[in-house]
This record gives structure tokens, C-alpha cells and sequence, in this order.
């Protein structure tokens, strides 16, 4: 199973040059169960990183585009009347997937994107008052442009605490970006090319190993020391919630797991503490003015907490 998992990252940083880190981070969050929230200026390949991990695990993948016309009929489904069998017949929309892609979430409208709520929550959706479940291996993968603001609905705290990881894309290096153009030219970024390297009976054993991972008292009582000290510090105006201990305690048994580990180490925690918070906590107006950072304010806050031995 560890020479699979090493043989999809390796897979997985030939498409996506330039994104190691994020790539592992995105595979984590995925095989723990949660959602990730992608942000990045256009042209980085958001898209491609998720449509490359649908493929290398061998799974469903559809894409909605966020319009502000959309409804949430259009993601969940509808029920429309079957003139020739003279019976309601559901017609399911593109959430019922394995992998789903929603593409600049931030341009629908509140009551559009409170559609994936219940599915990313309890994996499951109702249909004109009838309910019906997702597949096991369920993942919501949504990206938004940080430049660009007009015509755009931020995402309600409720909705952002959804996602266990808010991922930062930036632009590779050049090298990276030289290799990148090279691989487009020649060809060789053909999707169609990419090997499934896990099947979804596979995935779901994944997942199942994953939470075996051991999690020590010690480590639960570090994880939420480091939770309860956002809602302690002057310059977090809004601290996190339960939620985000749970993001953080169930990305760090997998990113555990990929690292062939049956327990958690501090530097788990601190690996995955980042990217869990980024989107749940809030500076205060004295520290944005301040030009203070959230991702440096966080990583100095996990340092101020002690460390368990």
C-alpha cells in the first residue's frame, strides 16, 4: 500500500509541477474524509489538480461552474413530472460523484452555495423532500480567485468551516514554470494518459487504516490548546470553532499515514495546522491595519503552545 501511495505522489507532481506540498495536502484531505477550498489566480492549475487526483483514484469527476444565475437545483437535482409514465421521476444533478469540482465558488449567490452544505456535511441530499445518499468516497473541491471581487459572494463562515483546508496556490518558480511549458508543448500533459493508481474499494480501505492512525491524549490536549488559543489572542477577532480541532486531529492521522506512521507527531499537527485555520479565524482590524499576516500569525501562534513530549 506505501509503494502505491509513493507511486501516486510521484505520479501526481509530473502533471502538477511546482505544487508538491499542496498536492499532499489536497491527497490528505481527501483520504480524511474532508473538503478543500482552493485559492488562486487563474492560470495555476487549479482544475488540473483536481481532475489529476479524480483520475489517479479512479473516480467519478464533475465539474459545476459557479455562475450567478445558477441554482441549487442545478447542483442537487430536480423532480420533474414523466408525462409518458404519468410519474414524478427525480433527475440527479452532478453532486452525486465521487469528485466534485466547484469551480469559482464565490460568484453564485448564498443560497446557491448552501446547496453543498448538507452533502459535504452528512453525504447525503434531499431532493423535493426525499433523501438520498452519496457515494462512500465523497470530495468537494472548490476554487476561488483572491484578485478579482466584483460580482463575487464571499463565503459565509458556516460554509468555510465546511472545508478542512483552505489551500494557497502561488505561482512555481521558473524552472518549474519553464518545465511547465515545455510539458504542454511536447504534449505531455494528457490526462487521458494518467493511470488509475488506487480503485474505490481500495480507497475506502484507505480511509478506514487512516483512522486506526493512533492519536495520544497528549496530542488531542496539544491540537486543542492550539484551537482555543485563537480565541484568546488580541489580534484574532474571530477565533475557531470545535470543528476546525476535528479538521486538524483527522488530517493529521492521514498526513501520518502518508508518511507510513500508525500515530501522530507534533509536526503533524503543525504540518496541517496552517491550512486548517487559514479560513476559520479572523484578524482584528488593529492587526490587518498592522499588516499583520493570518498565516504568520497563526504559525507563531502554534509556536507559543508546548510542545508534548
Amino acid at each position: 500500500m506505501k509503494t502505491n501511495i509513493t507511486t501516486l505522489l510521484e505520479n501526481y507532481e509530473k502533471q502538477i509541477i511546482g505544487q508538491g506540498n499542496n498536492l499532499r495536502l489536497l491527497l490528505t484531505a481527501a483520504l480524511a474524509g474532508g473538503h478543500v477550498l482552493i485559492e488562486g489566480v487563474p492560470g495555476t492549475g487549479k482544475t488540473q489538480m483536481v481532475k489529476t487526483l479524480a483520475k489517479l483514484l479512479d473516480s467519478d469527476f464533475k465539474r459545476v461552474q459557479f455562475t450567478p444565475d445558477l441554482l441549487p437545483s442545478d447542483i442537487t437535482g430536480s423532480s420533474i413530472y414523466n408525462m409518458k409514465d404519468q410519474a414524478f421521476q427525480t433527475l440527479k444533478g452532478p453532486i452525486f460523484t465521487n469528485v466534485l469540482l466547484a469551480d469559482e465558488i464565490n460568484r453564485t449567490p448564498a443560497k446557491t452555495q448552501a446547496a453543498l452544505l448538507e452533502a459535504m456535511e452528512e453525504k447525503q441530499v434531499t431532493i423535493q423532500g426525499e433523501t438520498y445518499a452519496l457515494p462512500d468516497f465523497f470530495f468537494v473541491a472548490a476554487t476561488q480567485n483572491p484578485i478579482e471581487f466584483e460580482g463575487t459572494y464571499p463565503l459565509p463562515e458556516a460554509q468555510q468551516d465546511r472545508f478542512y483546508f483552505k489551500l494557497q496556490i502561488n505561482f512555481p518558480q521558473l524552472e518549474e514554470e519553464v518545465a511547465i511549458l515545455q510539458m504542454v508543448i511536447q504534449q505531455q500533459n494528457n490526462l487521458e494518459e494518467v493511470e488509475a493508481i488506487f480503485s474505490n474499494t481500495e480507497i475506502q480501505r484507505l480511509q478506514a487504516d487512516i483512522q486506526t492512525v493512533n492519536i495520544s491524549h497528549e496530542i488531542a490536549d496539544y491540537i486543542m490548546k492550539i484551537v482555543r488559543k485563537t480565541r484568546e489572542l488580541e489580534s484574532i477577532q474571530h477565533g475557531a470553532s470545535t470543528r476546525a480541532a476535528i479538521a486538524i486531529a483527522k488530517t493529521a492521522q492521514a498526513w501520518a499515514f502518508l508518511e507510513d506512521r500508525d500515530y501522530i507527531t507534533p509536526d503533524d499537527v503543525k504540518m496541517v495546522a496552517i491550512p486548517s485555520l487559514r479560513h476559520r479565524v479572523q484578524l482584528s482590524p488593529y492587526a490587518e491595519l498592522e499588516g499583520s499576516d493570518i498565516d504568520e500569525t497563526i504559525k507563531e501562534l502554534v509556536g507559543s503552545v508546548t510542545v508534548p513530549r
